[in-house]
C-alpha cells in the first residue's frame, strides 16, 4: 500500500538481463510533496490556457448554450439549484455549482466560464498523470507522460476542455476515484466517487465497481474486511438526496418526463442499442489514431504481463462498464460520454510501448502522436458531433455571423436550436438585444411547412449535419437512421426560400459547414 502523497518513480527501476522489453524489478514508491504537485498542475493549467488563448472568448457551444450556462446562471442569479431558464433534467448540479462559484469571485464572463472550465481540465490531465505512474509501476521508462501528452492533445478533450458540460469533470474525478483505489484509500476514493456523483449521475457506474470487485475478493477471502466495500455506498446516498430534492421540485425523479422517456426508454430499443455500442467501441479502439494505440496493445497483452496484473483488471473493468452504460442510457450518441475513459485508455497505450524495440516504439508513438494532432483539425468522412475537434469554431463563428445579420433588423426570426438561445439570450455572447424567435425542430420539409402559418420576417438556415460524402443519401443509410432515430433529410437553403417565398441574403461559409439568412423577397411594383 502506498502512502499518501506518494507517487512511483520509474526512474528507480533497473531493468534485469535477459528481460523482454517492458518488463522490470518493480521499483519503491517515493514521497513526493504537496508543492510539486501544484507545480505540475500549474505547468498543465498554463499549457491548456494558453493553447485554448485564441478560443476564450467565443460564445457558448450546443449544449452549453442550450443547458449548463443558464442552469448555472441560474444558481448564480437567484440560487436556483433547480434550473428555471432550462428544462430541468436529471444532471446533479455539481459542475453548474463550480460555475457560479468561480463568477461569484472573478464575475460572470465567457472567458471566465473557459477559464473555469480549463482548471478542471488540468486537474484531470494532472490525476491522468498519476493514474499512468500507478499503472505502469514495473514498465521501463516513464509511460505516464506519454499518457499525458496523448490526453491533452486528444481532438476530444482538448475541445471539452474550455466546455461548460459535465464529462469532462467526470473524467476528472473518475481518474481521481481509480488513482486512490488502487492505492488501496478506500474511503478517499469513496469521497471522490460521491464528487463524481454529483457532477454527472452516470459516475454512479465508478462506486458501483468498485463496491462490487471488493465484494467479490471479500468472497475469495473471508478475512477480507467488510468495511471498504460498504464506503462505496455513500456516493449513492449523495445521489439519493439529489433525486429527492429533484421530485420535489419538479414532481419527477429525472426532472421532466420527456428527458426520462428518450433517455430511458427509447435507449432500450436493441438495433439502437447495438449501433450505440458499435459507435463507443469504434471510437475508442479505431477513431482518431487509436487503431494504432489498439495494435499495440493488441501485441502487448501476453507480453507484458503488467497489462494482466489486479490493477489493470479493475482499470478494464471500469471502462467497460462505463462504455456500456453510457451506451444503455442517454438518447443522443454523444462521443464526450467516453471522456473518462480517455485516462485509461491512454495509459494502456503507453504501457504497450514499451513492449516494443526502439526503433518501432518510437515510429509507433510518433504515428500515434500525429494521428491525433491531425484529428483535431481533419473531420472523419462520416456524420460527427462538431464538439468532437475543433469544428466547433467553425460553427460558432458561423453563429456569430448570423446572430450579428439578425441584431442589424427587426422583426420575428425562425431557426432552429442551438441558434434559438443564441438569438434570445445576450448573456450568451451573440447578439447585443433578444430578439422574438421562431423555434423549429429543424429544416426537414414537414418543419418548413409547419413554419409556412407562422409568417416570419428572416430563417437562419445552418448545417445540422456533416456529411462530405452524402451517405445520408443512399437510401439504406437514411432508412436505417429513420428506423434508428426518426431521421429526415434537411433540405437546402434554396429549397426553403422557395417553399417561404423568400431569398438567400446572406450566405457564411466555414470548413464545409454553412449558413444562410432568408428574407422576405421583395414586392416588384406592378406596371
Amino acid at each position: 500500500m502506498a502512502p499518501p502523497g506518494s507517487v512511483w518513480n520509474p526512474a528507480s527501476s533497473a531493468t534485469n538481463p535477459g528481460q523482454l522489453p517492458g518488463q522490470v524489478t518493480p521499483a519503491r514508491r517515493l514521497r513526493v510533496r504537496p508543492a510539486s504537485y501544484a507545480l505540475v498542475f500549474a505547468v498543465i493549467a498554463g499549457f491548456l490556457i494558453l493553447a485554448h488563448g485564441p478560443l476564450l472568448w467565443l460564445p457558448f457551444f450546443w449544449d452549453e448554450a442550450g443547458q449548463f450556462v443558464p442552469a448555472a446562471l441560474d444558481l448564480f442569479h437567484a440560487g436556483s439549484w433547480i434550473p428555471t431558464s432550462a428544462i430541468p433534467n436529471v444532471h446533479p448540479p455539481g459542475v453548474m455549482a463550480w460555475l457560479a462559484a468561480f463568477w461569484s469571485v472573478f464575475g460572470y464572463s465567457i472567458a471566465a466560464t473557459r477559464v473555469a472550465m480549463l482548471l478542471i481540465a488540468a486537474l484531470g490531465a494532472l490525476f491522468t498523470f498519476l493514474l499512468s505512474i500507478e499503472l505502469s509501476r514495473g514498465s521501463t521508462g516513464a509511460p505516464a507522460f506519454s499518457a499525458l501528452t496523448f490526453l491533452c492533445i486528444s481532438p476530444l478533450f482538448f475541445a471539452q476542455a474550455m466546455m461548460a458540460q459535465l464529462d469532462m469533470p467526470a473524467m476528472c474525478f473518475t481518474a481521481l476515484a481509480l488513482l486512490l483505489f488502487l492505492q488501496n484509500r478506500f474511503r478517499d476514493a469513496a469521497f471522490a466517487c460521491i464528487a463524481l456523483v454529483l457532477l454527472k449521475e452516470t459516475g454512479a457506474v465508478v462506486p458501483l465497481v468498485f463496491g462490487g470487485w471488493l465484494a467479490i475478493e471479500r468472497r475469495r477471502d473471508p478475512r477480507a474486511e467488510l468495511l471498504p466495500a460498504l464506503w462505496f455506498l455513500l456516493p449513492f446516498a449523495a445521489l439519493a438526496v439529489w433525486l429527492a430534492a429533484l421530485r420535489h421540485g419538479t414532481g419527477s425523479w429525472f426532472g421532466n418526463t420527456g428527458f426520462a422517456d428518450y433517455n430511458l426508454r427509447y435507449t432500450l430499443d436493441p438495433a439502437r442499442l447495438v449501433f450505440a455500442l458499435f459507435r463507443r467501441l469504434y471510437y475508442v479502439f479505431i477513431s482518431t489514431g487509436h487503431i494504432i494505440g489498439t495494435a499495440v496493445i493488441v501485441f502487448a497483452f501476453r507480453r507484458l504481463p503488467l497489462l494482466r496484473a489486479r490493477a489493470w483488471r479493475i482499470a478494464a473493468t471500469l471502462a467497460a462498464a462505463h462504455i456500456l452504460v453510457v451506451s444503455i442510457l442517454g438518447g443522443a450518441v454523444l462521443e464526450r460520454y467516453l471522456l473518462p475513459v480517455l485516462p485509461l485508455l491512454y495509459s494502456a497505450f503507453a504501457v504497450s510501448l514499451r513492449a516494443l524495440l526502439p526503433r518501432p516504439r518510437k515510429i509507433a508513438l510518433t504515428a500515434l502522436v500525429l494521428a491525433l494532432l491531425a484529428a483535431n483539425v481533419l473531420n472523419p468522412p462520416y456524420p460527427y458531433p462538431w464538439e468532437n475537434n475543433l469544428s466547433f469554431v467553425a460553427f460558432l463563428q458561423l453563429e456569430q455571423s448570423g446572430a450579428t445579420a439578425v441584431d442589424l433588423h427587426t422583426g420575428k426570426v425562425a431557426t432552429a436550436f442551438p441558434l434559438t438561445q443564441a438569438l434570445r439570450r445576450p448573456d450568451l455572447g451573440f447578439v447585443e438585444n433578444p430578439h422574438p424567435v421562431i423555434e423549429m425542430a429543424g429544416f426537414t420539409r414537414s418543419d418548413v411547412e409547419k413554419l409556412q402559418f407562422e409568417d416570419p420576417e428572416m430563417v437562419l438556415v445552418f448545417t445540422r449535419i456533416w456529411d462530405p460524402w452524402h451517405l445520408l443519401d443512399v437510401p439504406a443509410v437514411a432508412a436505417f437512421l429513420h428506423r434508428l432515430n426518426g431521421y429526415e433529410p434537411q433540405l437546402d437553403a434554396e429549397r426553403i426560400a422557395q417553399m417561404l417565398n423568400m431569398r438567400v441574403a446572406f450566405r457564411w461559409r466555414s470548413r464545409g459547414l454553412t449558413m444562410q439568412l432568408l428574407e422576405r423577397a421583395p414586392v416588384l411594383p406592378s406596371n
